[in-house]
Protein backbone atom coordinates (compact mmCIF):
# COMPACT_ATOMS: atom_id res chain seq x y z
CA UNK A 1 0.00 0.00 0.00
CA UNK A 2 1.69 3.48 -0.85
CA UNK A 3 2.16 5.43 1.52
CA UNK A 4 2.99 8.91 -0.58
CA UNK A 5 0.16 11.78 -0.09
CA UNK A 6 -2.73 11.76 -2.79
CA UNK A 7 -2.04 15.24 -3.76
CA UNK A 8 1.73 14.52 -4.29
CA UNK A 9 3.71 13.01 -7.24
CA UNK A 10 5.57 10.26 -5.82
CA UNK A 11 9.04 12.02 -6.40
CA UNK A 12 8.02 14.92 -4.81
CA UNK A 13 6.90 13.09 -1.62
CA UNK A 14 10.23 11.67 -1.41
CA UNK A 15 11.88 14.70 -2.17
CA UNK A 16 10.07 16.53 0.56
CA UNK A 17 10.41 13.47 3.32
CA UNK A 18 13.96 13.39 2.73
CA UNK A 19 13.94 17.52 3.31
CA UNK A 20 12.61 16.78 6.71
CA UNK A 21 14.30 14.44 7.74
CA UNK A 22 17.63 16.30 7.17
CA UNK A 23 16.48 19.66 9.05
CA UNK A 24 16.93 18.55 11.93
CA UNK A 25 20.43 17.60 11.09
CA UNK A 26 21.43 21.26 9.31
CA UNK A 27 19.36 23.00 12.37
CA UNK A 28 22.48 21.41 14.76
CA UNK A 29 25.16 22.25 12.32
CA UNK A 30 23.99 25.89 12.65
CA UNK A 31 22.98 25.67 16.73
CA UNK A 32 26.12 28.12 17.83
CA UNK A 33 27.75 26.66 21.04
CA UNK A 34 27.71 28.87 24.69
CA UNK A 35 30.94 30.49 23.78
CA UNK A 36 30.14 31.14 20.39
CA UNK A 37 26.76 33.31 21.08
CA UNK A 38 28.87 35.30 23.41
CA UNK A 39 31.70 36.26 20.78
CA UNK A 40 28.35 36.82 18.14
CA UNK A 41 27.26 39.35 20.78
CA UNK A 42 30.55 40.75 21.39
CA UNK A 43 29.99 41.31 24.93
CA UNK A 44 30.87 39.08 28.23
CA UNK A 45 27.61 40.42 30.98
CA UNK A 46 29.55 39.92 34.50
CA UNK A 47 27.77 40.29 37.29
CA UNK A 48 29.22 41.70 40.49
CA UNK A 49 27.72 42.63 44.16
CA UNK A 50 26.49 46.50 44.61
CA UNK A 51 28.50 48.16 47.71
CA UNK A 52 30.71 45.33 48.11
CA UNK A 53 34.10 47.15 48.68
CA UNK A 54 37.11 46.78 47.75
CA UNK A 55 35.71 44.48 45.29
CA UNK A 56 32.73 46.63 43.31
CA UNK A 57 31.61 49.55 44.68
CA UNK A 58 30.26 52.60 42.93
CA UNK A 59 27.38 53.64 40.58
CA UNK A 60 27.40 52.80 36.87
CA UNK A 61 30.56 53.72 34.73
CA UNK A 62 32.14 55.39 38.12
CA UNK A 63 32.07 51.55 39.70
CA UNK A 64 35.40 50.39 40.81
CA UNK A 65 37.18 48.06 42.92
CA UNK A 66 39.28 44.18 42.71
CA UNK A 67 36.26 42.57 40.40
CA UNK A 68 35.59 45.27 38.37
CA UNK A 69 39.28 45.46 37.66
CA UNK A 70 39.07 41.83 37.12
CA UNK A 71 36.38 41.47 34.46
CA UNK A 72 37.33 44.31 32.62
CA UNK A 73 40.95 41.86 32.35
CA UNK A 74 38.90 38.89 31.32
CA UNK A 75 36.66 40.36 28.73
CA UNK A 76 40.00 41.74 27.24
CA UNK A 77 41.69 38.43 27.38
CA UNK A 78 38.10 37.08 25.34
CA UNK A 79 38.45 40.11 23.28
CA UNK A 80 34.81 41.16 23.81
CA UNK A 81 33.52 44.14 25.31
CA UNK A 82 32.67 44.45 29.33
CA UNK A 83 29.00 45.16 30.61
CA UNK A 84 28.46 44.68 34.36
CA UNK A 85 25.23 43.53 35.68
CA UNK A 86 25.58 44.99 39.79
CA UNK A 87 23.19 43.20 41.80
CA UNK A 88 21.97 43.21 45.69
CA UNK A 89 23.49 40.39 47.50
CA UNK A 90 19.99 38.08 48.54
CA UNK A 91 19.55 35.94 51.39
CA UNK A 92 21.97 33.77 51.11
CA UNK A 93 24.83 32.61 48.20
CA UNK A 94 22.05 29.99 46.27
CA UNK A 95 19.40 32.55 45.63
CA UNK A 96 22.51 35.04 44.37
CA UNK A 97 23.54 31.77 41.63
CA UNK A 98 19.90 31.14 40.81
CA UNK A 99 19.36 34.70 40.06
CA UNK A 100 22.80 35.77 38.16
CA UNK A 101 23.86 32.21 36.84
CA UNK A 102 21.22 30.27 35.72
CA UNK A 103 18.09 31.25 35.77
CA UNK A 104 17.64 35.10 36.30
CA UNK A 105 16.09 37.21 38.73
CA UNK A 106 11.84 37.12 38.64
CA UNK A 107 12.45 41.37 38.40
CA UNK A 108 13.48 40.78 34.75
CA UNK A 109 17.43 41.10 35.01
CA UNK A 110 20.19 38.18 34.45
CA UNK A 111 21.26 35.84 33.97
CA UNK A 112 24.92 37.17 33.26
CA UNK A 113 27.53 34.99 31.53
CA UNK A 114 29.48 34.55 34.57
CA UNK A 115 29.35 35.43 38.30
CA UNK A 116 32.46 36.57 40.42
CA UNK A 117 33.17 36.63 44.14
CA UNK A 118 31.55 32.77 44.24
CA UNK A 119 32.68 31.08 47.12
CA UNK A 120 34.80 27.70 46.00
CA UNK A 121 33.20 25.16 47.77
CA UNK A 122 31.88 21.97 47.69
CA UNK A 123 29.25 21.83 49.48
CA UNK A 124 27.75 24.93 47.57
CA UNK A 125 28.27 23.39 44.21
CA UNK A 126 26.43 20.20 45.54
CA UNK A 127 23.73 22.51 46.36
CA UNK A 128 23.61 23.89 43.09
CA UNK A 129 23.93 21.28 40.03
CA UNK A 130 22.72 24.06 37.61
CA UNK A 131 26.14 25.87 37.81
CA UNK A 132 29.49 25.23 37.42
CA UNK A 133 32.10 27.36 40.30
CA UNK A 134 35.83 27.74 38.25
CA UNK A 135 38.72 29.88 38.17
CA UNK A 136 39.94 30.93 41.80
CA UNK A 137 41.78 33.78 41.89
CA UNK A 138 42.26 34.50 45.76
CA UNK A 139 41.62 33.60 48.59
CA UNK A 140 39.82 35.46 51.61
CA UNK A 141 41.14 35.21 54.97
CA UNK A 142 39.84 36.93 58.43
CA UNK A 143 42.31 38.84 60.38
CA UNK A 144 42.66 41.48 63.08
CA UNK A 145 43.38 44.58 62.39
CA UNK A 146 44.90 46.41 65.53
CA UNK A 147 46.35 49.73 66.64
CA UNK A 148 49.76 48.76 68.04
CA UNK A 149 50.11 51.35 70.68
CA UNK A 150 47.15 50.30 71.84
CA UNK A 151 47.33 46.44 71.12
CA UNK A 152 51.17 45.70 70.45
CA UNK A 153 50.31 41.70 70.70
CA UNK A 154 47.48 39.49 70.71
CA UNK A 155 47.66 36.20 71.34
CA UNK A 156 44.13 35.29 71.95
CA UNK A 157 40.69 36.79 72.43
CA UNK A 158 41.25 37.45 76.34
CA UNK A 159 44.04 40.48 75.12
CA UNK A 160 40.84 42.09 73.87
CA UNK A 161 39.16 42.91 76.55
CA UNK A 162 38.18 46.40 78.06
CA UNK A 163 39.32 47.49 74.06
CA UNK A 164 36.45 49.07 71.53
CA UNK A 165 36.14 46.27 69.04
CA UNK A 166 34.89 47.08 65.47
CA UNK A 167 33.37 44.54 63.23
CA UNK A 168 30.75 44.56 60.03
CA UNK A 169 27.10 44.27 61.12
CA UNK A 170 25.27 40.89 60.29
CA UNK A 171 28.40 38.85 59.52
CA UNK A 172 29.24 35.46 60.93
CA UNK A 173 32.37 36.65 62.30
CA UNK A 174 30.42 39.52 64.16
CA UNK A 175 28.13 36.59 65.76
CA UNK A 176 31.74 34.96 66.36
CA UNK A 177 33.27 37.54 68.03
CA UNK A 178 30.63 38.59 70.24
CA UNK A 179 29.33 35.33 71.29
CA UNK A 180 33.00 34.00 72.47
CA UNK A 181 33.44 32.66 75.62
CA UNK A 182 29.89 33.17 76.28
CA UNK A 183 30.06 36.92 75.19
CA UNK A 184 32.89 37.50 76.88
CA UNK A 185 33.97 40.30 74.42
CA UNK A 186 30.04 41.26 73.44
CA UNK A 187 30.36 44.99 75.65
CA UNK A 188 33.12 45.68 73.50
CA UNK A 189 32.15 45.13 70.01
CA UNK A 190 30.86 47.87 67.47
CA UNK A 191 29.25 47.50 64.37
CA UNK A 192 29.82 49.05 61.63
CA UNK A 193 27.62 48.69 58.07
CA UNK A 194 31.21 47.53 56.54
CA UNK A 195 33.73 46.06 56.87
CA UNK A 196 35.84 48.83 55.69
CA UNK A 197 34.05 51.17 57.71
CA UNK A 198 35.22 48.74 60.58
CA UNK A 199 38.97 49.15 59.53
CA UNK A 200 38.56 52.79 58.82
CA UNK A 201 37.41 52.85 62.76
CA UNK A 202 40.86 51.71 63.96
CA UNK A 203 43.07 53.84 61.57
CA UNK A 204 41.04 57.00 62.43
CA UNK A 205 41.54 55.94 66.61
CA UNK A 206 38.03 55.27 67.02
CA UNK A 207 38.48 51.58 68.05
CA UNK A 208 41.49 49.55 68.96
CA UNK A 209 41.13 46.33 66.38
CA UNK A 210 39.04 45.43 63.56
CA UNK A 211 38.43 41.45 63.05
CA UNK A 212 37.99 41.95 59.15
CA UNK A 213 38.74 40.52 55.96
CA UNK A 214 42.73 40.70 54.67
CA UNK A 215 41.36 42.60 51.88
CA UNK A 216 39.23 45.46 53.94
CA UNK A 217 42.36 45.98 55.87
CA UNK A 218 44.50 46.66 52.98
CA UNK A 219 42.52 48.39 50.86
CA UNK A 220 41.25 50.50 53.63
CA UNK A 221 45.03 51.28 54.59
CA UNK A 222 45.84 52.08 50.90
CA UNK A 223 42.85 54.43 50.47
CA UNK A 224 43.45 56.17 53.85
CA UNK A 225 46.76 57.48 53.63
CA UNK A 226 47.00 57.40 57.55
CA UNK A 227 50.08 57.02 59.24
CA UNK A 228 48.65 54.82 62.15
CA UNK A 229 50.36 52.10 63.21
CA UNK A 230 48.61 48.55 62.66
CA UNK A 231 49.48 44.97 62.23
CA UNK A 232 47.26 42.73 61.09
CA UNK A 233 47.16 39.43 63.45
CA UNK A 234 45.91 35.89 62.95
CA UNK A 235 42.35 35.58 66.05
CA UNK A 236 41.24 32.31 65.25
CA UNK A 237 37.53 31.31 66.41
CA UNK A 238 35.18 28.30 66.67
CA UNK A 239 33.20 29.00 63.42
CA UNK A 240 35.81 30.92 61.44
CA UNK A 241 37.83 29.16 59.39
CA UNK A 242 41.54 29.27 59.93
CA UNK A 243 42.76 29.13 56.18
CA UNK A 244 40.32 31.20 54.80
CA UNK A 245 38.22 29.94 51.72
CA UNK A 246 38.82 30.41 48.03
CA UNK A 247 36.79 33.22 45.93
CA UNK A 248 36.11 32.31 41.83
CA UNK A 249 33.62 32.53 39.75
CA UNK A 250 30.59 30.80 38.24
CA UNK A 251 29.15 30.07 35.09
CA UNK A 252 26.42 28.05 33.91
CA UNK A 253 26.75 24.38 34.26
CA UNK A 254 26.36 23.52 30.72
CA UNK A 255 28.63 26.10 29.41
CA UNK A 256 31.76 24.13 29.19
CA UNK A 257 33.74 26.04 26.17
CA UNK A 258 33.16 29.46 27.88
CA UNK A 259 34.22 27.53 31.57
CA UNK A 260 37.70 26.70 29.59
CA UNK A 261 37.90 29.89 27.65
CA UNK A 262 37.51 31.36 31.42
CA UNK A 263 39.97 28.96 32.61
CA UNK A 264 42.65 29.84 30.34
CA UNK A 265 42.26 33.70 30.58
CA UNK A 266 43.27 33.52 34.71
CA UNK A 267 46.14 31.14 33.59
CA UNK A 268 47.36 34.20 31.61
CA UNK A 269 46.50 37.18 33.52
CA UNK A 270 48.17 34.94 36.35
CA UNK A 271 51.14 34.31 34.60
CA UNK A 272 51.41 37.61 32.54
CA UNK A 273 51.77 39.37 35.98
CA UNK A 274 48.44 40.96 35.52
CA UNK A 275 46.70 39.40 38.01
CA UNK A 276 49.05 40.38 40.61
CA UNK A 277 49.44 44.22 38.85
CA UNK A 278 45.36 44.21 39.92
CA UNK A 279 45.74 43.50 43.64
CA UNK A 280 48.90 45.66 44.12
CA UNK A 281 46.53 49.00 42.44
CA UNK A 282 44.11 48.20 44.90
CA UNK A 283 46.23 47.79 47.78
CA UNK A 284 46.03 44.09 48.22
CA UNK A 285 47.67 40.79 48.60
CA UNK A 286 47.06 38.70 46.04
CA UNK A 287 46.64 35.08 48.48
CA UNK A 288 47.13 31.81 46.92
CA UNK A 289 43.63 30.41 46.01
Amino acid sequence: MSTAHPLLPRRAFVALAASALAWPAAQAQTELSDLAKIRASGVLKVAVYKDNAPFSNGKGADMDGLDVALATALAEQLQLKLTLLPFDAGENMNDDLRNMVWRGHYLGYGPADLMLHVPVDKYLMQKNRQVLILAPYMRQVQVLMHHTATLPQVSGPQDLQGHKLAVERGTGTASALMGHGGGLLRKDVVLFNSGIEAATAVLDGKAAAAYVLRSQAEAAIASSGSKTPVALSALPLPGVPDNGWPLGMAIKSEHKELGQALEKAMTELRASGRLLALFRQQGMTLTAP
